[in-house]
């Protein structure tokens, strides 16, 4: 019998089509996620039962490297999401407690999410979870969910695709957007009726502060997340590559702008640029790509610490709503050249850990790296100013606000 859109599937040692209570956390003893910094133990958790939410389990971004440490703060907690590709996200997540919705059951969707973008809204309305405080990682779905305690919204940012459709839509097929256009009357009042149900709104940085007032209205406070690669882990060498080129660390998307940073190393012939990531762009990216251009598409934690490590520094010229990998680059010693904008304006400090650039544009990028490269960086600067993006202080205030909201009734 089919199950309605309410009805969640437990993943993991139950079996993929399991049936799972609303709320029934696999209490398996907590584990120590490998090669990520770890937050001392002391206060493994809360008295209240918390649960999260996250769009999708099904890409390699900063978004999941944040559920990766709220699974940190609350040993616990299930998270609820839409789909669940192992092979495609962190490999970390524990898939016992990750529980998924319905839709799940349509396996091309785990590939190829944006397809699903008119059924989500829905499947979430849908969702009905009871906990003490769920908390919903957010970039413009798990808001949605209905709790039967209290909701703590994590805004990574508004949804991309109804308030920043210059951006996001850039390069996608007529048919798409008009597609988009049609269903973004709808979405914009779902979405919104979303943001709205929130107990406690909480965003990654000041430009989504910004961007979440005027859209909602609400006065959410700023909890920044926290870097995830952790600098004191194990390496791997990647096979054929010499230290000392620049690094991009960022998924395939044409509002990541990777293509302006491949442009800009066709005119800096003495450097060398390697990019980490995949994404629907890497067929036009390896067009574009020079001889002194290297694309790796997906490579492990231990492979990315090996990079970062060996890299002169890394290039940042997406449009970010919170700036993370500068703070990577920067807990391992190296400096950025970032796109003056949103998150990078919040985690980059000019002339301390890195440059900035005013549009991402060839020519301004390798202005960027070149004075990159003429000047002298501090190590220890650098770290020091990671450090202040720890894990150990993300979890502290996590764990701080649900015990806070927890008790407002």
């Amino acid at each position: 019998m089919d199950q309605g859109l309410g009805s969640v599937q437990a993943v993991g040692a139950s079996g993929a089509g399991a049936v799972a209570e609303p709320y029934a956390p696999a209490r398996a003893p907590r584990t120590r996620i490998p090669g990520r910094p770890h937050a001392p133990r002391a206060m493994t958790g809360t008295r209240h039962s918390v649960a999260l939410v996250h769009d999708y389990l099904t890409q390699r971004g900063g978004a999941e490297r944040v559920v990766l440490s709220m699974l940190e703060a609350f040993p616990d907690a299930p998270v609820y999401t839409a789909f669940f590709e192992p092979s495609l996200t962190f490999p970390e997540f524990p898939a016992e407690r990750v529980r998924t919705l319905p839709l799940d059951r349509l396996r091309p969707l785990r590939r190829r999410h944006r397809l699903a973008l008119p059924l989500l809204a829905a499947a979430f309305s849908r969702l009905d979870i009871a906990a003490d405080v769920v908390i919903c990682s957010s970039s413009g779905w798990a808001h949605g969910a209905r709790t039967a305690g209290r909701k703590v919204v994590f805004c990574h940012t508004p949804a991309r695709w109804l308030y920043q459709q210059d951006v996001y839509l850039r390069g996608k097929p007529a048919l798409a957007c008009a597609a988009f256009a049609a269903l973004r009357p709808v979405l914009m009042a779902w979405d919104r009726r979303a943001a709205a149900s929130a107990h406690r709104y909480v965003v990654n940085s000041t430009a989504v502060r910004a961007r979440v007032h005027d859209l909602y209205g609400i006065e959410a406070e700023t909890l920044p997340p926290p870097y995830g690669v952790d600098p004191n882990g194990t390496q791997k060498p990647v096979e054929g590559l010499e230290p000392g080129f620049y690094l991009c660390v960022s998924r395939l998307l044409p509002y990541k702008n990777v293509d302006a940073v491949v442009e800009a190393f066709a005119d800096l012939r003495g450097e060398r640029l390697v990019v980490v990531g995949d994404g629907p762009d890497e067929a036009e990216l390896r067009r574009l790509a020079g001889p002194n251009v290297r694309l790796l598409g997906t490579v492990s934690d231990e492979e990315l610490r090996w990079l970062y490590s060996h890299s002169a520094g890394l290039v940042a010229a997406a449009y970010e709503d919170f700036g993370l990998t500068p703070l990577e680059a920067a807990a391992f010693g190296k400096p950025t050249a970032a796109l003056r904008w949103g998150g990078f304006l919040d985690t980059l400090v000019e002339d301390a850990t890195g440059v900035f650039f005013a549009q991402p544009r060839p020519d301004d990028i390798a202005v960027a790296v070149q004075r990159l490269r003429s000047r002298r960086w501090s190590g220890p600067t650098l770290r020091a100013h990671a450090e202040r993006f720890g894990e150990a202080r993300f979890i502290e205030r996590l764990r701080a606000l649900v015990d806070d909201v927890a008790v407002v009734r």
